[in-house]
């Protein structure tokens, strides 16, 4: 029974780990669909069925038998769905991955349910596990989750057969009448908390990349740290822990239920509106609270359990599109501007709220695969073994997240600058080209590329951060400058030693624009590096460019890159002509191509201005990868 138990946590964190990634996916493809429906129109039959498909995935779990007979079945199906479906959401398809990515959200939901009836204490525990392998698994690929990648297919094949084949042997072993575990429910409040749990950690907490762009902390020491804190209920001395929390939590609920909620949101303020170390303490912290808070959601009086999972799904698809419009409120609903935080506060709340007004279940009442053994030297072996398997897992992790050394560049004079609109790492159609766009970069030999719509950890981009991965593939350095609540903006890459680096927001009524600056040197040389992206209208255009003029440094060489959305014949371009700019093109006596859209463009709207320097080369590259074609010029210092 005890060796039963414990496959059955390996199955259903299988099943959770995959959910977590196919919900990342899903997302992802459906930013795509939203997107073109949003800018270009208008909204077709294809794109409502869907969302009809999306929201019947997403209530799966009001489908699941009750009936104790067929509780075998509902595991078994469900759970071989999840892991043959796995399969083509490895390929970078749209349409594979939507469809597969549907089929197991959907699945999931009916495995989630019968679990919750069949053994609902692996559930809290299973859930987490796959939140701590997503985490490694991300951090093996600097952020892209490796799994997602180009050649993993064959690893897939062989990981969700073999999966298959344990789901196939935990049936046959199981006895033909199962019989529920009436101790534990999940209520329609528990059911709002596991929703909330999972905006949480899927938006934020359990992106390591996403904490650190919130926090401006370290990504390279929060990955293992966010890993650690995520491991910890499985950790003999945090079970103990645990268990005195809640001895101390049933003698007043409302009291330290409280406690808990008021700092987790605390936390998750802090870690947002400050910066350094406190505020990246402040977000551990506030995961460490949200996953002490988990088994909370487990505590109804009632079977809701069927009805508890569909409306917190339906509560978690609120809180994220809740959340996307706080990104997109300029294309959307201008009223999400600044909401960030307090969505994310709501979530805090929601997924806490069960502490104060439910008992934790008894702290006797633990998953039996993390039971300490009653014989003291097994029970030795096993804490240890525990503790051997975290701190292994942690210091892989940290390993991977480590930066790689720079190929840094000393001599000059000449310099090659790009400028690069990265379409937050999608191609026109949609499918991911984060490497083919490094690819782009890497062959063009730009030593500074500026860049443009750039994301550091949402969940509509496959959680990536852009920047980081970007600098460490192609072993740059980078200068992040946010721009919409922290996890979407423009950078500067660079391959010349770093002087100082600085940026600042522009005007914008609409999507919130800034400049980033870097000075690098090149030989004895100082050279100031802008990177731009402008916003849409002409009247935000001159504003922005206005502050951009007065935040530069009007002396000495300097390179001026970005997205301007301005033709030659605009304002903006005559503008910096009079203040002393140079096309390169122009100057160079070279072609100047057209640089968007990039299959077939029409509009040169991407440049890299000079200042003080001389034109030695200017091209637009053919490169297809984004939807903006990469323009690279090679200047020489006076």
């Amino acid at each position: 029974m005890k060796e039963q138990t414990t496959w059955r946590f390996v199955e259903a964190t299988a099943v959770f780990l995959f959910t977590l990634q196919a919900i990342r996916v899903l997302f992802s493809v459906l930013f795509g669909v939203i997107y073109d429906v949003v800018i270009s129109g208008p909204m077709t039959p294809v794109v409502v069925i869907i969302h009809l498909l999306l929201l019947l995935a997403f209530l799966s779990p009001l489908f699941a038998s009750r009936r104790i007979a067929r509780l075998r079945w509902a595991l078994l199906v469900p759970s071989l769905l999840v892991f043959l479906s796995r399969i083509p959401l490895t390929l970078n398809d749209p349409q594979a991955r939507l469809y597969s990515s549907l089929l197991i959200v959907a699945a999931s939901g009916f495995y989630a349910a019968t679990l919750l009836r069949q053994s609902p204490l692996t559930f809290p525990q299973a859930l987490i596990a796959a939140l701590a392998a997503d985490q490694f698994f991300r951090a093996l690929g600097n952020t892209f989750d490796i799994t997602l990648r180009d050649g993993w297919l064959p690893y897939q094949v062989i990981l969700s057969v073999a999966l298959a084949g344990l789901s196939w042997r935990l049936f046959s072993l199981a006895r033909r009448k199962v019989e529920e575990v009436p101790t534990q429910r999940l209520g329609l409040l528990g059911g709002l908390a596991i929703g909330a749990f999972l905006f949480l950690e899927l938006s934020l907490l359990s992106f390591p990349n996403a904490v650190a762009r919130w926090s401006g902390g370290n990504y390279a020491a929060l990955a293992p740290a966010l890993l650690l804190v995520t491991l910890l209920p499985f950790l003999p001395g945090a079970q103990r822990w645990r268990r005195r929390w809640q001895e101390l939590q049933s003698t007043a609920p409302w009291l330290w239920g409280t406690v808990l909620i008021l700092l987790a949101c605390a936390f998750l303020a802090i870690g947002y509106l400050f910066s350094g170390i406190v505020a990246s303490v402040a977000l551990l912290l506030s995961q460490l609270l949200v996953l002490l808070a988990l088994p909370g959601a487990l505590t109804g009086g009632r079977d809701r359990i069927s009805l508890g999972l569909a409306v917190g799904n339906l509560f978690f698809l609120l809180l994220n599109f809740a959340y996307a419009f706080a990104f997109t409120y300029a294309y959307t609903l201008a009223f999400f501007r600044g909401t960030g935080l307090p969505i994310v506060l709501v979530g805090a709340l929601a997924a806490t709220l069960p502490a104060v007004v439910r008992r934790l279940p008894p702290p006797t009442q633990e998953l039996p695969l993390l039971r300490l053994r009653s014989v003291q030297a097994r029970g030795v072996r096993w804490t240890a073994m525990q503790w051997a398997v975290a701190v292994l897992l942690v210091i892989v992790c940290a390993v991977f997240a480590w930066p790689p050394a720079p190929q840094m560049k000393e001599a000059g004079p000449n310099v090659r600058v790009g400028t690069y609109n990265i379409h937050y790492g999608y191609h026109t159609d949609w499918k991911f080209y984060l490497e083919e766009m490094a690819r782009t970069i890497e062959e063009s030999g730009a030593d500074i590329v500026a860049l443009q719509e750039v994301d550091t950890g949402r969940i509509t981009s496959y959680g990536v951060d852009d920047a980081l991965w970007l600098a460490r593939r192609l072993k740059m350095g980078v200068v992040y400058q946010p721009t919409v609540e922290h996890l979407t903006g423009i950078a500067l890459l660079y391959r010349f030693p770093l002087q100082r680096a600085e940026g600042q927001l522009l005007t914008s009524r609409l999507e919130q624009t800034a400049i980033v600056h870097a000075q690098v040197r090149v030989g004895d040389e100082p050279l100031d590096a802008y990177g731009i992206w402008l916003g849409l209208e002409p009247e935000e255009r001159a504003a922005q460019l206005t502050d951009a003029l007065e935040f530069m440094a009007r002396e000495g060489p300097a390179v001026f890159g970005g997205d301007f959305n301005s033709t030659p014949d605009s304002p903006v371009y005559r503008r910096l002509v009079e203040v002393g700019f140079s096309d390169p093109f122009v100057a160079g006596g070279f072609e100047p191509l057209p640089t968007s859209p990039s299959e077939s463009p029409q509009e040169r709207i991407d440049y890299v201005w000079i200042q003080d320097l001389s034109a030695v080369d200017a091209q637009v590259l053919d490169s297809t990868a984004s939807d903006h074609r990469m323009v690279v010029i090679e200047a020489r210092l006076e």
